[in-house]
């Protein structure tokens, strides 16, 4: 219930209301790109400095390895589960979205654990990192192979084999997805946030305070107002989605919190680290990881793989699915 009473809680809900009642609020686009990019900027701080103060520890490359391995365990799950019930490149992007972490849900559970009183390590902004690119990587592989079962179950007209590689993507490598994602302007800012605050340490932490923490409560209730209201258009955009998709993206995020909490458990991680590693684990990714699969996965329908994360999954996730994370990795990993 305490989660539902946080400000910025109360102005997402406030967003979606107000969306749904097609009212004329908005948030200016670059407005809203400026306090994404504040909100990473602080967020990789915050890790940088407290990672500065931990050190890297074998139980920190634990978790981190934890952190890859749920990256490549997800989108396989899902596409195990999706492809025999839609069309297998959606099945592939879908479980791509999906294996991959969304920042803002990330950002909101830190906060949320910071005012429970719950310690976090600051790798895990590291980890988060490290978990935005396998999903693609996974989705790039598995459209390729269904490309080749389609050429050798359908044998091409003369000329048509260069229609196939230029508009399915195929000759998209695993090289340049890793690139693209890494370079990506909001991916590559975090990175660089990461390093500077690992650098610069707690000198960095003193000068950086004032813009770091202080001003991060009131950035976030502004963006999560202004995701509110994009979840609301999104909200209408679900309506004629297979009730397949949509049981997928209501629940498919708590099995994965579940299978990483069994890993938290199985490699004794701290409570914070465990927590933070299942909303992980049950976010989607609604900003990189779609801007990747246009180019390398043309043939997946977007409103798939960008609608059911940020129209079903985030607002689960925010409201229901971060305190109860908490919970489970306090009561059990604690």
């Amino acid at each position: 219930m305490q989660n539902f009473l946080d400000p910025a809680i109360l102005f997402f809900v406030f967003g979606i209301i107000a969306g749904l009642l097609r009212s004329d609020l908005e948030i200016p686009a670059q407005i809203a790109k400026f306090l994404s990019l504040y909100l990473l900027m602080a967020l990789g701080l915050k890790g940088g400095f407290a990672l500065a103060a931990s050190g890297l520890s074998p139980a920190i490359a634990a978790t981190l390895l934890a952190a890859v391995l749920m990256a490549f365990v997800v989108p396989m799950l899902g596409y195990s589960f999706l492809k025999n019930r839609v069309p297998r490149f959606d099945a592939a992007a879908v479980a791509a979205s999906y294996g991959s972490v969304s920042a803002v849900t990330f950002v909101t559970a830190m906060q949320y654990a910071e005012s429970q009183g719950i310690p976090v390590g600051g790798h895990m902004a590291v980890a988060m990192v490290l978990m935005e690119s396998p999903a693609v990587i996974v989705a790039i592989v598995l459209a390729n192979l269904l490309r080749r079962q389609i050429a050798a179950a359908e044998p091409l007209q003369p000329g048509a084999q260069n229609t196939l590689v230029a508009g399915g993507g195929s000759s998209m490598s695993i090289r340049g997805v890793l690139y693209e994602s890494l370079t990506n302007g909001t991916h590559l800012l975090l990175m660089a946030s990461l390093v500077i605050g690992f650098v610069s340490g707690d000198a960095g932490k003193a000068v950086m305070k004032p813009f770091s923490a202080d001003l991060f409560k009131g950035m976030l209730a502004f963006f999560l107002l202004d995701m509110g209201l994009v979840v609301a258009k999104n909200l209408r955009e679900m309506r004629g989605k297979a009730p397949v998709l949509l049981g997928y993206a209501m629940l498919s995020p708590f099995v994965h919190a579940t299978l990483a909490l069994a890993l938290a458990l199985v490699l004794r991680l701290p409570a914070g680290d465990a927590a933070l590693l299942m909303v992980l684990s049950a976010s989607a990714s609604y900003i990189v990881v779609p801007a990747v699969l246009r180019h390398a996965v043309p043939e997946a329908n977007p409103s798939m793989y960008l609608g059911l994360p940020i129209g079903v999954t985030f607002p689960i996730n925010l409201l229901i699915g971060i305190p109860l994370y908490m919970e489970a990795a306090t009561r059990f990993a604690g």
